[in-house]
């Protein structure tokens, strides 16, 4: 394989098999390192499927498949990974799950990772890790490759200490992340709660450093954005705005459109705002304003009983709302359960009046990103959660609600349908320059800068 200057390792290839032939994978993450990868680089990762792969170049990418099996998926991913880290990261929204065997296995994938991006990297060349199921990962190449400057992301939330504390591998995993030079995160309080566990943990240094082994970690807020380009020429294109107006007269051209694009995550807070949405019909708070509200929702881990459940409790709470307040052939709740192409939901994001994003946490949430950008006109509303990582950028311009708050939920509802014209286009214009200032290749490149040690850290001034 040819030698490159930057190492990927997530838990997914950048690509994924359609028949006989690799297809790109959607998503954030690809969007902002292919063209940083492109000709200069490689990515490690699991294919997503049973099958063994050889290394192969792929757009100019060097992919580098690792192979898990069952026992992978069902301990380490669906495990570890997805039953205990997932939730107790997540405030512990749903009770972890802490099984012993389940260790040794993630250690296991942990371990292979690692070894992959250590026989890919070139000498004193740049590997960046990505995510929670690899925070093992950097220690273990730092331990087989001292010369690689090697940088960890965190997409989720960090957990607060107190909740941190639960975890019984909790030191491992602080050691884990401290094999990094950099380790960043969504916003400023995921990496205060890092810094917190670090010393804790008996990782002492500056304020906003970690020194272990006689090396000083750097740990930041790096807050991912979307690819704003794309979304912009979407947004722009007369076709997206034709389909958004197709849509709205498929609903009848209702006065209000709710819109809710989620996957079906128990995290998302989905089942707490049809909730609030019908406690607002219920209210007349609206009058006699015809209401709609559009669900997106699209499929995820549904092996999961977690996930099975969540998917129960939504599509109960459709019925029941329908049942309550719709008409034949006018249902006041529009549910699609699978995932849309990207043009189509952003053709969605117009037509919608009210973005509704409320989830218990989340590490960023780049649905809102995505709303703002596509709304071109300047008008809409965002209600979005506090503990959402994009509240600490939109905390002036969207509704920020509580979802823990039912009757606080249900105003934020209210008011965000009955915001004056000049409101609207007022606070959607503030948002729109606040997102376009910082898209998703700035976030790649102010991280890689900062790893490369091109950047003055703030922190040494």
């Amino acid at each position: 394989m040819v030698r490159r200057e930057l190492t990927v390792v997530a838990n997914r290839l950048p690509v994924r098999r359609k028949g006989d032939e690799w297809i790109s994978s959607p998503g954030g993450l690809v969007t902002a390192l292919k063209p940083v990868l492109k000709d200069s680089g490689s990515w490690v990762g699991w294919s997503g499927d049973s099958e063994h792969y050889e290394p192969f170049i792929h757009d100019g990418i060097s992919v580098i498949p690792v192979h898990l099996d069952q026992r992978d998926l069902d301990e380490h991913y669906a495990g570890f990974s997805n039953a205990t880290l997932w939730p107790l990261y997540h405030h512990a929204v749903r009770e972890p799950v802490f099984d012993a065997q389940w260790w040794d296995r993630h250690v296991d994938v942990n371990r292979r990772m690692a070894e992959a991006a250590a026989s890919t990297a070139p000498k004193d060349s740049l590997v960046w890790v990505h995510d929670y199921h690899l925070q093992l990962v950097p220690s273990e190449l730092r331990r087989l490759r001292p010369d690689l400057r090697i940088g960890f992301f965190l997409h989720i939330p960090f957990p607060p200490h107190e909740l941190f504390q639960r975890l019984p591998r909790r030191r491992e995993l602080i050691d884990g992340l401290l094999g990094s030079d950099v380790v960043g995160f969504q916003t400023d309080g995921d990496a205060d709660n890092f810094r917190r566990a670090a010393h804790a943990a008996g990782r002492s240094g500056p304020t906003d450093l970690v020194a272990t082994d006689g090396r000083i970690v750097v740990v930041d807020a790096f807050p991912i954005s979307i690819d704003v380009a794309a979304s912009q020429d979407l947004a722009e294109d007369p076709a997206t705005h034709a389909r958004a107006a197709r849509i709205r007269a498929d609903l009848g051209n209702p006065d209000v459109v709710f819109l809710g694009v989620d996957r079906l995550d128990y995290t998302k807070g989905i089942d707490v705002r049809l909730e609030a949405f019908g406690q607002l019909l219920e209210s007349g708070a609206l009058g006699r304003s015809d209401v709609v509200f559009v669900q997106i929702a699209v499929p995820s881990r549904e092996t999961v009983e977690d996930y099975r459940e969540a998917r129960e409790r939504v599509e109960q709470l459709v019925g029941q709302l329908n049942g309550t307040y719709g008409r034949i052939g006018h249902p006041v709740v529009h549910y699609v359960h699978r995932e849309l192409p990207f043009d189509v939901l952003v053709s969605m994001y117009q037509m919608g009046d009210v973005m509704v994003v409320t989830p218990f946490a989340d590490g960023m949430n780049l649905v809102a990103k995505e709303f703002v950008v596509s709304r071109d006109n300047d008008e809409g509303v965002l209600v979005l959660s506090e503990f959402a990582g994009a509240a600490s950028e939109l905390d002036d311009v969207a509704i920020l609600v509580n979802p823990y708050d039912p009757e606080a939920m249900t105003s934020a509802l209210a008011r965000a349908a009955t915001l004056s014209l000049e409101d609207r286009v007022a606070r959607m214009s503030r948002a729109r320059t606040t997102v376009v200032a910082n898209d998703v290749h700035d976030w790649s490149a102010g991280f890689l800068n900062r790893l490369k040690g091109e950047t003055t850290l703030r922190e040494l001034k």
